[in-house]
């Protein structure tokens, strides 16, 4: 069934079969695979394709009883730097040795010719992820005891990537940690000036704020850059295990306080503005009864991997400013009429919103306006 028609109140099924407009040249992708020495790829194929997200696409390949993961970009114009499947390959073929939520990737192509854009096969992996503004998977046993198990395997899954030595398994090369956190605080700040639609005074003197009140940088780990709630698969068994971490396309190597922030900037709670809760339209999880705190997850970081979370709050309202500008590049893909997707036209309201909340958190430790 069409996404645009599916019923959002109900559960979203992991995959379907596979949109009109994104299918791809599938005997020329499996002679490839063959060609390169894929095992399983001469059982019959059925193709199907995960479901959810706003970026890259993502296929299953079933070849009779085995399952492979291909990842590519996008149809249609892209930003130089956005989706680059060779820094996402990159990672996964190297950190499934150190960090085992990571699925192991085990071939890049880089010729278009083959499906029209670079990509990568990686491994399946089983669970139950968890859609945005949607209701969770049937197969989640909704108590309170699970939802808090599902909380200790998030923060657990976030504390132990922070411990990863990734200068042994060759990923020292992966970001440029100095200076770190003033590069993400300039680049957002400049992306929010090409993609506002109206004047937020609030946006810009955040800013300068966090510019001005920059903390000592942490010693750096290897970042996911976006791991949230719905980056994560969980273990069938209601266990709250965290069995996969996917979409590392921005993973780099900086102040892991800026994953942490990014995190807790989407984990609501029920005591958050009201208009912050709205923002998940009905389906804010993670403020149900169960659910960890930001503070108890916070400590329970902080014991696990030894991290100094004293400037936790700017870190979050950082987060909570950056996503605001994230949104704002999606509403203004509406605007100019570049989709016609009705999702991204209700994001023009969400801007303003995360960045008052954002002046919230930082209000105790000396932002004014």
């Amino acid at each position: 069934m069409p996404e645009e028609l599916e019923d959002i109140h109900q559960p979203l099924p992991e995959y379907g079969g596979v949109r009109d407009e994104e299918q791809l040249d599938w005997p020329k992708l499996v002679a490839y695979l063959r060609e390169h020495d894929v095992a399983h790829v001469d059982e019959p194929l059925e193709v199907l394709q995960f479901h959810g997200g706003h970026s890259n696409l993502t296929y299953l390949l079933r070849f009779g009883d085995h399952e492979w993961v291909v990842r590519r970009p996008p149809f249609g114009p892209l930003p130089p730097s956005a989706h680059d499947m060779a820094r996402e390959f990159r990672v996964l073929s190297r950190l499934w040795e150190a960090y085992e939520p990571a699925p192991r990737a085990i071939l890049l192509c880089e010729d278009k010719s083959i499906i029209g854009a670079p990509f990568f096969v990686m491994q399946r992996r089983t669970g139950f992820v968890i859609p945005n503004r949607r209701p969770l998977p049937e197969g989640i046993t909704q108590t309170p005891e699970t939802f808090r198990a599902m909380s200790e395997g998030f923060i657990d899954a976030l504390a132990d990537l922070h411990s990863v030595d990734y200068e042994a398994i060759g990923l020292g090369s992966h970001g440029r940690p100095d200076g770190f956190v003033r590069r993400q605080i300039t680049g957002w700040m400049d992306r929010w000036e090409k993609a506002k639609t109206s004047e937020v005074p609030l946006m810009n003197q955040l800013g300068a704020w966090f510019l001005d009140n920059m903390p000592p940088a942490q010693p750096p780990t290897l970042l996911h850059n976006d791991f949230f709630l719905h980056n994560v698969m969980f273990a069938p068994d209601n266990s709250g295990k965290v069995v996969g971490v996917f979409d590392w396309e921005m993973s780099t190597v900086g102040d892991p306080m800026i994953d942490l922030g990014t995190s807790f900037n989407y984990w609501r709670e029920a005591t958050d503005p009201a208009e912050l809760l709205e923002m998940s339209e009905g389906y804010a999880h993670t403020a149900r009864p169960g659910f960890m705190t930001r503070d108890e997850m916070a400590h329970r970081y902080a014991l696990r991997c030894g991290r100094d979370l004293t400037h936790v709050d700017y870190y979050r309202a950082w987060g909570l400013w950056k996503t605001a500008t994230v949104l704002q590049q999606i509403y203004v893909r509406f605007v100019r009429g570049q989709t016609t997707d009705p999702r991204f036209e209700r994001m023009g309201a969400h801007p303003p919103i995360l960045a008052r909340a954002a002046a919230g958190v930082v209000r105790p430790h000396g932002f004014t306006h």
